[in-house]
C-alpha cells in the first residue's frame, strides 16, 4: 500500500505530511518561508523530492492554498496580492507528476482532513470557521464539500455582520472577517493592541476597553453562525484559527449569545467544538484529497 503526500501552503509557512492510505502519520513538516520569487514553489518542490528520497515514490500528492481552486482542479485560479507566481501554476506539471496533483482552497482542505481523521469524522453535515488573519471556511453538506460554481462556496469570513460597515478584500460590507480577523485589530482598537493574543489577555486582565473590543467581535461571530446555520443546518460547526486559543474566553461567551440567537426547532442544537488536528488539518486534508483522486 502506497502512501500520500499532504502539502498546504500558508501565507508564511509550508505545512505537510507523508501519511499512510488509512492515514497513518509517518513525517509531519512545517517549514516557514519568505514570499519572493516563488522561493515556496521550490521548496515545495524540495519536500516532496525528499519524502520521496526517504519513503518512497508515493501513490499521491495533494496540496492547498488560498484562494480560488480552478474547476480543472490543477492550480488556484485566483489570489490578488500575495504569493505572486502562485495564480495559474500547474502543481502536476511543475512537480513533473504522471498522476494529478489535485488543488484545493486551505480552508476546504482543512475541513476535508477534520472530516477524514478529526473532529468532524462521521458528520454529514458540518460547516468550519479558520479565525486567523482573515476568517475562512468550508461547509460539508450532505456529505460532499461544497464548492460552488467558481469554487467561491464556504468562503463564510465574507458573510456580512453589518451592511454599513467597510468593504473587505471581497467587497463585502462589513464582514465577519473585519470584525474578528487578526489584521484588523490595530484598527479596531485605535491601535492599542497589535495581535489578537494582546486583545484577549487584556481583556482577560480586567481592561474594560479590551473586554468591550472583544466582546463585541465575539458577538458579532455568534450573529454569522446563526445565518451559517440557517442557511446550512449543520450537526456542528467548528471553530478554528489563532482566535480560537483563546479558549473559553471565546466559545463561553459565543454559546452564551447562541443560546439567544440560535433557532433550535424540537430543541435541536448545534455543537460548537473546536477542531482536532490543529495546524496540519488542511495537509491532512490535501493527502485526502489526493486519495480520492480530486474527486471530493
Amino acid at each position: 500500500m502506497g502512501n500520500l503526500i499532504g502539502i498546504d501552503l500558508g501565507g508564511t509557512a509550508i505545512k505537510a505530511v507523508v501519511v499512510t492510505k488509512d492515514g497513518t502519520l509517518l513525517e509531519e513538516v512545517n517549514q516557514p518561508f519568505v514570499d519572493r520569487d516563488m522561493e515556496w514553489a521550490r521548496a515545495i518542490r524540495d519536500l516532496v523530492a525528499g519524502f520521496e528520497r526517504k519513503h518512497g515514490t508515493v501513490d499521491g500528492i495533494g496540496l492547498s492554498a488560498p484562494g480560488l481552486a480552478a474547476r480543472s482542479g490543477r492550480s488556484i485560479s485566483s489570489l490578488p496580492g500575495r504569493l505572486d507566481g502562485l495564480e495559474g501554476l500547474d502543481w502536476t506539471d511543475y512537480l513533473g507528476r504522471s498522476e494529478l496533483v489535485p488543488v484545493l482552497n486551505d480552508a476546504h482542505a482543512a475541513l476535508l482532513g477534520e472530516a477524514w481523521l478529526g473532529a468532524a469524522r462521521g458528520m454529514e453535515d458540518v460547516a468550519m470557521l479558520t479565525l486567523g488573519t482573515g476568517v475562512g471556511g468550508a461547509a460539508i453538506v450532505d456529505h460532499h464539500l461544497l464548492k460552488g460554481h467558481i469554487g467561491r462556496a464556504g468562503h463564510l469570513g465574507h458573510i456580512s455582520v453589518d451592511f454599513n460597515g467597510p468593504l473587505d478584500d471581497v467587497n463585502t460590507p462589513g464582514s465577519i472577517e473585519l470584525e474578528i480577523g487578526h489584521k484588523t485589530v490595530a484598527s479596531r482598537s485605535g491601535g492599542r493592541f497589535r495581535s489578537t493574543r494582546e486583545l484577549v489577555e487584556a481583556h482577560l486582565g480586567g481592561d474594560a476597553e479590551a473586554t468591550r473590543l472583544w466582546l463585541r467581535s465575539v458577538k458579532a461571530l455568534a450573529a454569522c453562525v446563526t445565518s451559517i446555520i440557517n442557511v446550512l443546518d449543520p450537526e456542528a460547526m467548528i471553530i478554528g484559527g489563532g482566535a480560537a486559543k483563546a479558549g473559553a474566553a471565546l466559545f463561553d461567551p459565543l454559546r452564551a449569545h447562541l443560546n439567544d440567537f440560535e433557532w433550535r426547532p424540537g430543541g435541536a442544537q448545534v455543537r460548537i467544538i473546536p477542531p482536532a488536528l490543529g495546524d496540519i488539518a488542511g495537509a491532512y486534508g490535501s493527502a485526502w484529497n489526493a486519495l480520492k483522486g480530486g474527486q471530493t
